[in-house]
């Protein structure tokens, strides 16, 4: 069974790298701050003073969000979880 749990795992790893290549990022507050955004999962947005930091933050906001929607249930957008039928 723990193999798929690892499964699982690098499946939700893969869906975030997925969509990190998706992040926009700019520059605001004069130059002072770095904003992103993933535009395909909405409210899935963060800063940092860099560009590094901006980006950590930005996962850890992706995995909030991805925890928040499997624990009520709500559709992930091109998240597909796999069927496995065991045997005993």
């Amino acid at each position: 069974m723990a193999g798929i749990g690892i499964i699982y795992v690098i499946m939700i790893q893969s869906y975030i790298q997925n969509y990190l290549n998706k992040a926009r990022y700019e520059m605001i507050d004069g130059g002072s701050k770095f904003y992103a955004e993933i535009k395909d999962l909405r409210g899935v947005w963060a800063t940092g003073k860099t560009l590094e930091e901006c980006r950590r933050n930005l996962v850890d906001v992706m995995e909030g969000w991805l925890i928040l929607r499997l624990k009520k249930n709500l559709t992930i957008p091109n998240f597909k979880i796999p069927s496995i039928s065991l045997k005993v």
